[in-house]
């Protein structure tokens, strides 16, 4: 009680009696809801809205039934050209009643934020950390290695499309340095990125399992020296440009059933070169 009877003689001194009371009794006649004035410039926004929230969720993982992980969210609706503004807190409000990402949390998100904002369209954008268990090709050592898994969501009135991706580390060795060498060849970590509209359930480790594939070889957090020996031996009998990369990944994505579109981004980190190297393909299938 000392302490607040301080403050409001603190508060007095400073401000004034008059200024104390409204702001006690006339904080809703104060408040105004500035977001929601008239906006008389005739200009549309395609998106408005928060970006890179981290948030802590579950995702569901085909090995264990769910993994938490730390979530990077971007949530955003149209907004129409007569309204200033948009309500910013309100997309938070959505975040605070989820704990656990599916296909129908996300649908109901998209929704939500649609009700709270009274917009025509909303858009979910989520990255994060998603861990896959993978055994050594000889010792046999499990270790989890870390990829990024992705879901992005588009609600426009009643039509809404979701679209899942994963980005996962590779390896890669030059052909050409392969071919015009007497000895060894020069090799080194890309990143292969895939994105998907499905009609069907898809995992992340089935995509990543594609990108791994489509590599000179796969990497990993655990090698012994048997390890290395093999995946080294692998790589250089699997020579592939980031081209050869995007095409395969393109050719095994296209003979996955209820697919309606991909696209596949490689980018190479090139050891001897002072850039990086990529090439990207997209698809609709259907």
């Amino acid at each position: 009680m000392n302490y607040l009877g301080k403050t409001a003689d603190f508060m007095k001194s400073r401000f004034g009696k008059q200024k104390i009371v409204a702001s006690c009794t006339g904080v809703n006649d104060l408040l105004k809801d500035i977001q929601s004035q008239i906006d008389t410039r005739g200009i549309s926004l395609n998106r408005v809205g928060i970006k890179n929230i981290d948030w802590p969720l579950k995702v569901y993982d085909q090995t264990n039934g769910f993994q938490n992980t730390v979530a990077n969210i971007s949530l955003s609706v149209a907004l129409n050209h007569d309204i200033k503004g948009t309500h910013m807190s309100r997309f938070v409000e959505v975040l605070n009643n989820i704990d656990i990402l599916n296909p129908q949390i996300i649908l109901s998100i998209l929704s939500s934020i649609q009700t709270k904002l009274d917009a025509e369209s909303s858009f979910f954008e989520c990255k994060f950390p998603y861990f896959i268990w993978k055994e050594s090709p000889v010792s046999k050592n499990i270790s989890p290695l870390k990829i990024e898994a992705m879901i992005l969501g588009e609600k426009n009135r009643d039509e809404t499309e979701i679209i899942i991706g994963v980005v996962v580390p590779v390896q890669t060795l030059c052909p050409c340095s392969k071919a015009i060498s007497s000895v060894g060849a020069h090799n080194q970590r890309a990143n292969v990125k895939i994105l998907v509209k499905t009609k069907k359930k898809i995992w992340f480790e089935h995509l990543a399992a594609i990108a791994e594939m489509s590599a000179s070889s796969p990497v990993y957090s655990l090698l012994k020296r048997e390890d290395e020996k093999y995946v080294t031996e692998a790589a250089y009998n699997t020579p592939k440009f980031v081209e050869d990369v995007a095409r395969d990944a393109a050719l095994l994505l296209e003979k996955e059933d209820g697919l309606k579109c991909y696209r596949v981004e490689v980018e190479s980190h090139e050891s001897i070169h002072n850039h990086e190297a990529f090439a990207w393909v997209e698809k609709a299938l259907s």
